[in-house]
């Protein structure tokens, strides 16, 4: 499976932080929960952080998903 990729995250006056994938807005953290996403940000894999603050992140259905008659090539 290909890791996270394309997440881009702003810290704005006031607390805010907002975080994005390949340029549209993915979500907005505010408060305590800002402070501790900057926290894990700075300490960890950035891209594997903002994939799972945002709820994009190993849903379980990759490998179902690239077996599907559909999805193969």
């Amino acid at each position: 499976m290909p890791r996270p990729h394309g997440f881009t995250y702003e810290q704005h006056a006031g607390g805010t932080a907002r975080i994005s994938h390949h340029g549209r807005p993915a979500t907005t953290l505010n408060g305590p929960r800002a402070a501790r996403f900057l926290a894990e940000v700075e300490a960890s894999e950035p891209q594997l952080v903002m994939a799972r603050w945002t709820g994009n992140y190993k849903r379980g259905n990759e490998r179902t998903a690239r077996d599907h008659p559909r999805n193969r090539r």
